[in-house]
């Protein structure tokens, strides 16, 4: 069995590298890679506080210099955040990952080993669609996509306190809430582009919180979790 995890860069580099994650998370993925010999990773990799943080400059200095934004370069910085955070991410997995950093999903992969590393392909959509295309082409029913929030809500809870956390929500709805355009950086749960592709090749998303390991390993045991799936 192939488990496709879209790894937010929030959680992993909220603004720097986050050690302690990294380390309560590799040991859970080790736990299962033991229990089940059969099961394997792929974890795509988001840029993070470094894609924002390095996009933010490139935004205020062109702007300082009255020169035009590009999109496709505040993409290309996010997409060289995100290659870091993945080479980080495969480092500390040793030996279990043994094939490089996947930086082109749209061609047939090489996976050798019981995990395997993805990051940012090219300008247009996030890491997510990355892992969209990946889930296609191991044939994993489903998406899990790690961030830094435990469900998707009706509205920003952090400003309309009315806002309810939602369990299950079709493809229709989800896009609807979110829009149908991206920008670089976007912080939204599954990227616009991501969606379109999810919901046509009617991929299950499951959307949860990261950092709780407690919730993540129930998830990924068949457990009953605090989360929100989407689907066709």
């Amino acid at each position: 069995m192939t488990t496709v995890i879209s790894l937010g860069g929030s959680i992993v580099a909220p603004e720097t590298a986050d050690a302690a994650f990294l380390k309560n998370f590799t040991n859970l993925i080790k736990e299962l890679l033991e229990t089940d010999k059969e099961r394997r990773f792929i974890f795509v990799v988001g840029g993070g506080g470094p894609a924002r943080i390095w996009q933010q400059a490139y935004r205020e200095v062109r702007t300082a210099l009255h020169a035009a934004v590009i999109d496709d370069a505040a993409d290309w910085i996010g997409i060289m955040a995100t290659r870091l955070n993945a080479q980080l991410v495969k480092a500390v997995m040793g030996d279990y990952c043994k094939d490089d950093v996947v930086i082109n999903p749209g061609v047939p992969v090489v996976f050798t080993g019981r995990v395997l590393l993805a990051a940012g392909w090219k300008p247009g959509f996030s890491s997510d669609y990355d892992a969209v295309l990946l889930a296609e082409q191991f044939k994993a029913d489903a998406v899990i996509n790690l961030s830094n929030i435990a469900q998707v809500y009706t509205d920003d809870p952090r400003k309309n306190p009315n806002a309810k956390p939602i369990k299950r929500i079709t493809w229709k709805d989800f896009r609807a809430m979110g829009g149908e355009e991206w920008s670089p950086g976007k912080n939204v749960p599954c990227d616009p582009v991501a969606s379109r592709s999810a919901d046509d090749i009617k991929l299950n998303v499951i959307c949860t919180a990261g950092k709780d390991i407690s919730n993540l390993k129930k998830l990924l045991t068949g457990e009953p979790f605090v989360g929100t799936e989407i689907t066709g």
